[in-house]
């Protein structure tokens, strides 16, 4: 999708690109932020060239106005989607769980700032990412038996009972009713509560830190924690013991020794 993450300009949402973490701000505040059909697909291709981009080592996903965001827009995807006919409905609810597929599957770790309303697809958003910060006035909502759907979408049957519990994930995607801040801390959806005016600075920190870190490790981290979900404890440990060894091998590894034996921190590079 791009090859310079500097000279990056999306059509859908904001960018920004600085000492190694990319910010993605969904950028329609006087609407929540709601996502569209082509903002749905700039995703999609961002995150799956994001594979491919050594360059960025994290990403904060926020939105902009004091809100995430409130998710598919109710005149630009769900009246369309109820005039479409079943292929164009597959093709549509497939392309939704690509954009989780390729969160999933970039190596960098994912911040999400969470502000306000975090609805339906937003609330997806935020669940696909690795980590999560949100501010006490977060209302999450996975609101998608509201508009007569199942809690089935893009993932969310998979991904939150991992998160929160199987019991708590089920509440929430029968009821579609809202997740405080205080219940998403509480339940370990969001990794901290942080106020409203420090939120972007925080999540910020977080990913630069992480930027700042062994990113070919972080990289194998994210990738055993989604490879890991069905697979026995044998071949978990297994799977680790050679994912270790790998690590091992990199110059990251041997940097820290270094660093550790003189007594300096370590600058790792990534490899």
């Amino acid at each position: 999708m791009f090859v310079q993450p500097e000279a990056f300009s999306p059509n859908h949402f904001g960018w920004t690109f600085c000492d190694g973490v990319a910010t993605v701000t969904l950028d329609r505040p006087e609407r929540k932020n709601p996502l569209t059909f082509d903002s749905y697909g700039e995703l999609r291709d961002l995150f799956r060239a994001l594979a491919f981009t050594s360059s960025v080592k994290a990403v904060v996903i926020s939105g902009a106005g004091g809100n995430f965001s409130s998710g598919g827009d109710v005149h630009e995807i769900i009246g369309p989607l109820t005039r479409m006919a079943m292929p164009e409905l597959i093709a549509f609810t497939r392309m939704t769980g690509d954009v989780v597929k390729a969160m999933r599957a970039c190596p960098q770790p994912i911040v999400a700032a969470i502000d306000g309303v975090c609805a339906g697809a937003g609330a997806i958003l935020a669940m696909a990412s690795d980590l999560r910060l949100a501010t006490p006035r977060a209302r999450t909502a996975f609101l998608f038996t509201r508009v007569g759907l199942a809690g089935c979408d893009m993932g969310a049957c998979a991904i939150l009972p991992r998160l929160i519990g199987q019991g708590r994930a089920a509440d929430l995607l029968f009821t579609g009713r809202v997740m405080t801040a205080d219940e998403g801390e509480r339940w370990g959806f969001h990794n901290r509560l942080v106020e409203p005016d420090a939120l972007d600075g925080e999540a910020l920190a977080l990913a630069r830190s992480l930027a700042a870190g062994p990113t070919f490790a972080h990289g194998m981290t994210k990738t055993m924690l989604n490879t890991e979900w069905n697979v026995s404890l044998e071949t978990a440990i297994e799977m680790e013991a050679q994912a270790q060894a790998i690590c091992m091998a990199t110059n990251d590894f041997r940097r820290a020794f270094e660093a550790f034996a003189a007594k300096r921190s370590p600058v790792f590079e990534g490899n």
